[in-house]
């Protein structure tokens, strides 16, 4: 007896980090043809993390942002992007002022 072909799946990693040291994994498989959008819902991210709206977020595969509708391949992996809560170039300025403001007291507590 002939067996019926099982239709082609693809192996599918989704990643979010709600915040610093910490991460939320899942590996699974959809099939072939599925979008990123199936794969937050196959995932159960959404439902794990109430504070994802899928309308507004940005997602990507491989560091590449994507649209929800664009297709899978094989061993993807699908990450979930938090929005940024300070400027990049601003928190490298604020350190910067905080170093140089503890030169400044260093030289200031040094004897002559």
């Amino acid at each position: 007896m002939a067996r019926a072909e099982q239709p082609p799946m693809l192996r599918v990693e989704v990643v979010y980090s709600a915040g610093p040291r910490s991460t939320w994994c899942w590996h699974g498989a959809l099939p072939a043809g599925a979008s990123l959008g199936q794969a937050l819902q196959a995932s159960g991210l959404l439902q794990a993390h109430a504070e994802i709206d899928p309308a507004h977020c940005t997602v990507g595969v491989w560091g590449r942002k994507c649209a929800l509708s664009d297709a899978l391949r094989d061993r993807d992996r699908v990450e979930v992007y938090r929005p940024l809560k300070v400027d990049p170039k601003e928190a490298r300025r604020l350190r910067y002022r905080q170093h140089l403001a503890s030169l400044e007291a260093r030289k200031k507590r040094k004897p002559a």
